[in-house]
């Protein structure tokens, strides 16, 4: 048991954290199992969306929740679920900034005589 102020601190955050995480796992298990009940478009949304939140809070790695995503749309293909497209919009392009024109570079200032008729 920790006996300094800080440690004991740090103890109560480690705890809430690990509960919270488990929280996150918990929901992506049933997110899981509920796709692979029932197959669909809305269902395949959710299970990914609670990976990606994983991913958020530093809980699974980032090519991990890809797999897995992966995995999904493997099942959802086999099952004969359409995909939605993502409703991405195109992004508004800016007009075109006008060029800046080229400085001239600085002039290079001659040595100083002083200099050169020391040598």
């Amino acid at each position: 048991m920790p006996i300094i102020k800080s440690a004991k601190k740090a103890a109560r955050q480690a705890e809430k954290r690990t509960e919270h995480n488990e929280q996150i796992k918990k929901d992506i298990k049933a997110a899981l199992k509920a796709f692979k009940k029932n197959p669909s478009a809305k269902t395949l949304s959710k299970a990914q969306s609670e990976y990606d939140k994983a991913v958020k809070k530093d809980l699974l790695k980032k090519n991990t929740a890809a797999r897995r995503k992966a995995k999904l749309h493997e099942i959802a293909k086999a099952a004969g679920v359409k995909l939605e497209k993502s409703a991405k919009k195109p992004a508004a392009k800016k007009p075109a900034a006008k060029k800046a024109t080229a400085k001239k570079p600085a002039a290079k200032k001659p040595q100083s005589t002083a200099k050169a008729s020391k040598k």
